[in-house]
């Protein structure tokens, strides 16, 4: 009988184990923007008090608005200030220096390079 209560303990701590690391991925597309700020507010935040900051914007869903700076085939930098890692190429559409509107995934800060980054970025405006 113990071996019984063991064995399905066991099973039961694996089955939450599982459901714990292999959730559902997020689609950030369609999630409510948490936060709406531009680049350069983003990144003075971030600069003051990098571990505040990471506390209210890190994994969280935000729209970031400035202008495109750097631009390649699976990402783009506002600002110099704002990395996002693109979900489409969209190098095609986009200019150097017009004004954007992008919403995104933040995943953290580089105080080396000063910039904060964004993954499963899209582009709201153009």
């Amino acid at each position: 009988m113990r071996k019984i209560i063991i064995f399905i303990f066991i099973i039961l701590l694996t089955i939450i184990g599982y459901n714990y690391l292999y959730q559902d991925h997020r689609d950030i597309n369609s999630e409510q923007t948490d936060f709406s700020l531009t680049a350069t507010t983003l990144l003075n935040e971030f600069s003051i008090n990098p571990n505040a900051s990471e506390k209210k914007y890190l994994n969280k869903t935000i729209e970031i608005n400035g202008s495109i700076t750097e631009k390649n085939s699976d990402n783009l930098t506002i600002d110099d200030k704002v990395f996002c890692l693109l979900l489409n190429n969209t190098q095609n559409i986009l200019e150097n220096n017009s004004p954007i509107i992008v919403k995104g995934r933040v995943i953290g800060y580089d105080d080396l390079l000063e910039l904060v980054k964004l993954d499963q970025c899209t582009i709201l405006k153009k």
